[in-house]
């Protein structure tokens, strides 16, 4: 039993949502994907999970991660698309409920994940990807209830540890035509895959280079508003306030996930995320709030907030 405000830390600054197991599971306030439980037991939509990374966690989830693909989202009449409260983001509600975003490149997958063709009363079809949060840690903190996840249809954001570009991905979906996305990442093999979707997805800058040294992309990178990190290094407040002195405006925002046993092992989780939360109010983040990423992830938080409020709007 965790004790109150578990996992996600309490309330500590200007009423960020503590995370603790409310809402956890049933995809929170908000991020609510049916009341059933939602995603909990990923049956059919969600089969497969992270299946190619590896890294066993045991059976501690319950409701094991490889469920058969059969089920789940095909899509027709019976699939119905409504829009979720932040912008570009949509709930499929069928068979199986899921959290989709609006295709970019109808047709094409990006990791083999599941498509879904709306028809429309003109007789036209509007493709959407199914969005697993058990692959994106973006998708996990929506379903946890997140208020606010700043990256909306035309939001220029700089993404760092963009991996393979699964997140990347919906994130281009989000932000569409009109905006960018400036995808950091410093393996060379993830970054072939960066690469190539990037390739396909025209709002994709793949920049392959170590985000601990920002000044190297300087020339490739505008100002954005959101920077959204998912580096897993001991330093990465550091690394967050580095960038967010070069490319991030002031007022912008940022949203980061803290994995708490890449930062310190021994410490519990709950003390981890604090500790950070801390380093990140001296590099003159104001955060606003916390939440949990279980149960798709296990000791990890996502924290969101501001970046050098003008004084006047502070309230």
């Amino acid at each position: 039993m965790a004790p109150p405000g578990g996992r996600g830390g309490g309330r500590g600054f200007g009423g960020g949502r503590g995370g603790g197991f409310s809402g956890g599971r049933s995809g929170g306030r908000g991020g609510a994907l049916s009341a059933r439980g939602g995603i909990s037991k990923p049956r059919g939509g969600f089969g497969g999970g992270r299946g190619d990374r590896g890294r066993g966690r045991g059976g501690s989830r319950g409701g094991g991660r490889g469920g058969g693909r059969g089920g789940g989202m095909k899509g027709g009449s019976k699939v119905i698309v409504e829009p979720h409260r932040h912008k570009g983001v949509f709930i499929a509600k069928g068979k199986e409920d899921a959290l989709v975003t609006k295709n970019m490149v109808p047709g094409e997958s990006v990791y083999n994940e599941k498509r879904i063709s709306v028809p429309q009363e003109d007789g036209t079809k509007i493709e959407y990807r199914v969005w697993n949060p058990f692959r994106s840690k973006l998708a996990a903190a929506i379903l946890g209830g997140v208020d606010n996840i700043w990256i909306q249809p035309g939001a220029k954001v700089l993404y760092l540890g963009a991996a393979s570009g699964t997140t990347v991905s919906h994130v281009s979906d989000l932000v569409g035509p009109e905006g960018c996305v400036y995808a950091v990442e410093f393996s060379h093999r993830s970054g072939r895959d960066l690469v190539n979707m990037a390739k396909k997805r025209t709002n994709v800058i793949p920049i392959i280079e170590d985000a601990r040294h920002p000044a190297k992309y300087r020339m490739l990178v505008g100002m954005v508003d959101v920077i959204f990190s998912d580096v897993a290094q001991p330093d990465q407040a550091r690394i967050l306030a580095l960038n967010a002195s070069y490319f991030l405006k002031a007022g912008g925002h940022f949203v980061i996930s803290i994995k708490a046993n890449c930062i310190d092992s021994t410490s519990p989780a709950e003390a981890v995320f604090a500790a950070e939360v801390k380093k990140l109010q001296q590099d003159q983040f104001k955060p606003m709030e916390q939440v949990t990423l279980e149960p798709f992830e296990r000791d990890h938080a996502c924290v969101v907030g501001a970046y050098r409020v003008p004084k006047k709007a502070k309230n």
